[in-house]
This record gives structure tokens, sequence and C-alpha cells, in this order.
């Protein structure tokens, strides 16, 4: 579909929807969903906006004004601080303190949802994981990381470790996990030896240089690599993992499972429970 076809909608009724991140070029959704919403004959586009965390505030305020914005998708860095900008969230949300997607109230307020846990589990299904009585590895406890942490417990992962370089947010999500759920979880390291599922949610990869996120030498070839980076479409640690003859998942698998569930959560009003 062209970009003609994108937008030959667009007028003083097209209807928006934000995604908002710091940085937000390496973002996929906007052209994906915006072409979703024109399949479903609705007069609506995506747009993505840059927007710092020290002007959060003001810009939710200002936005919250605009009648004809329906939804802010939430990317790094924002999703904890945009949980406290919602009048009312679901319970996944809510056990992770965290939002991905805000629809708008009918007061004109924002209800909150999460999840980036379920479409990465379910990408990661399309792909041959198996979640079912896995051991798996984390890296990264940030917004997209413990989304994926709770979904994976939900999947029914056995045992769950979770590596961060920020100890302080390290040990939050690990207190929320055993506090709401289980399973047994535990820090953990960049080594993946004896798991079978392994989990990059942090941003490493996205720029030219960047360290791997864990060991790829003590890989094994049947274990299962997701990513949740999105550019470059094949991140260098799912490049690596597939020369050790690994299934895989990418940041583009996962968007697009998103954009499923992200465009149910706003035509209908199901949130991703539902889903």
């Amino acid at each position: 579909m062209s970009t003609m076809a994108l937008t030959a909608n667009l007028n003083g009724a097209t209807r928006l929807h934000l995604i908002i991140g710091d940085p937000i070029a390496q973002v996929k959704s906007p052209s994906g969903l915006t072409r979703k919403f024109v399949e479903v004959d609705r007069n609506d586009i995506v747009v993505p906006i840059r927007v710092t965390s020290a002007d959060l505030p003001v810009f939710l305020a200002g936005v919250r004004l605009a009648e004809n914005i329906d939804s802010i998708i939430v990317t790094i860095p924002h999703k904890f601080a945009c949980f406290g900008h919602c009048e009312t969230v679901s319970d996944r949300a809510r056990l992770l303190g965290a939002v991905q997607h805000m629809r708008r109230t009918p007061s004109g307020g924002w209800h909150g949802e999460n999840f980036d846990g379920l479409s990465f589990v379910t990408a990661a299904k399309a792909r041959g994981a198996v979640f079912d009585g896995a051991r798996a590895l984390l890296v990264g406890a940030g917004g997209a990381g413990s989304a994926i942490a709770l979904a994976m417990v939900e999947a029914g992962v056995t045992e769950l470790a979770v590596h961060d370089a920020d100890e302080a947010r390290l040990g939050i999500l690990l207190d929320k996990l055993r506090s709401g759920t289980a399973t047994p979880v535990r820090r953990g390291s960049p080594d993946p030896s004896g798991f079978d599922i392994v989990v990059n949610a942090t941003p490493l990869g996205m720029r030219a240089g960047d360290p791997l996120p864990i060991d790829v030498d003590h890989l094994r070839p049947e274990s299962f690599v997701g990513c949740v980076v999105t550019a470059p479409a094949i991140s260098p640690l799912v490049e690596e993992a597939r020369k050790r003859g690994c299934r895989t998942s990418t940041g583009l698998d996962m968007t697009e499972a998103a954009q499923k569930l992200g465009l149910a959560f706003v035509l209908d009003g199901s949130s991703a429970d539902k889903g």
C-alpha cells in the first residue's frame, strides 16, 4: 500500500493517535497501525512524537485538551511515568506500574493498558517458542522487560532469571513478581547457559558498536532467543543466535502482534485481557 493510500482520507475529521518516546526515530508502528485503521475504513492516523522525560507532564496536559486525539502509544522511557497520568488502568498495568497504551475515556482522561508482554509472547509462540515448563532468562527490567517478565510467568515458565545493570530497577521488578506470582524469580546474569528461552528487552543493538546483551558463545542451539529491538530489523543478537542454530523472534514480530492488540484496544474498547 502506498503512502498516498495511507493518508488519502486525511482531513479535518481525522482522528489522531500518538506514539511518544525519546528517542522516537526507531519506531515502526505509525505506518503499520495507520494501515490497519485504513483497512477497517477508519479515518485515523498514527503520528510519532519525540518528547523528553522532563517535558512529559506538560506535554500530556496539553494533549488532553486536544479532543481529536483518541489514544497514545507509549514507548521508551515513558511507560512508568505515564502510568501516573491514567485515571484507570488494567490489572496487568497496575501490577507492573507501567502502561504501553492509553485510550481516551468518556471524561476526557486516559485508561492505561500494558500488552508489551502479551505481544512478545504471542509473537514468540508463532516462531516456535514453548513457554510452558521452560527456564527463562530476561535481560532488561524496564517497561517492556517488566511486561515481558509477567507475560512469560503467565505463559507457564517454571523459572525466571532477570538481569539489569540498574540494581534498583531490577529489585523493584523482582519484588513485584514475587508479590504477584508464585513462579520462582531471581537475579540473573548475561550468561544464558541452561536456559530454554533468552530475551533481550533492552535497547542494546540499536546503535552500531553496542555490546551484545548476553554471552552468545554460551547459547545452546535448542534455546529460543527473542529481542525487542526493531531497528535494525535483525538485531545483532538475533543474527548471532541464528548463526548458532537458535529459533528467534524479532522486535518487528512483536510490533506486528502489538498492532493487532492495539487496534482492538482502541476500536472496540477491549483490553489485552480479552485478546
